[in-house]
């Protein structure tokens, strides 16, 4: 069976002198293994060929049979490393609280394991689709359940 401490050696080996991070490595039952870049610009389908390539170089199928993929972290996916939310700041996010609540903000800053946002507030009337920003405010992110950068179109 194929250690996730192992590939995550292979990978962090691979990717240190470059922008590129681990955001999750998943090993899963039958091998399966699931990695997730991220860089502090843009991953490329090559930058994901060319790590699942020198993985593949490491790792014996004689030996072990296993099954790999390489992508970059999804649109619309949890931020899971502190280097990604310090690529979007000044852009809009969602948060939902452990405690259930959920709303959009502004990232303004992030420190440690602590965001800096502004809240979306609805500008006040029934049918009224503006929205203004509320005061900055510091949450912990371990008081969040996910932060998610919200794309607009």
């Amino acid at each position: 069976m194929i250690k996730k401490e192992d590939i995550q050696q292979l990978v962090e080996y691979f990717l240190a002198d470059t922008d590129k991070f681990i955001v999750k490595i998943s090993v899963g039952k039958e091998n399966k293994i699931h990695i997730y870049i991220d860089g502090d610009s843009d991953v490329s389908i090559d930058d994901c060929v060319v790590l699942s390539r020198h993985i593949e170089s490491k790792i014996d199928r004689d030996i072990e049979d296993f099954d790999l993929n390489v992508s970059s972290s999804g649109v619309g996916e949890p931020l899971l490393h502190i280097r990604q939310f310090q690529k979007i700041i000044s852009k809009p996010i969602e948060v939902l609280l452990k405690e259930g609540t959920k709303f959009k903000a502004t990232l303004l800053g992030v420190e440690d394991n602590n965001i800096k946002i502004a809240r979306e507030i609805k500008t006040k009337g029934k049918k009224s689709k503006k929205f203004s920003t509320g005061e900055a405010e510091i949450i912990a992110l371990d008081d969040t359940k996910h932060v998610k950068e919200i794309i607009i179109i």
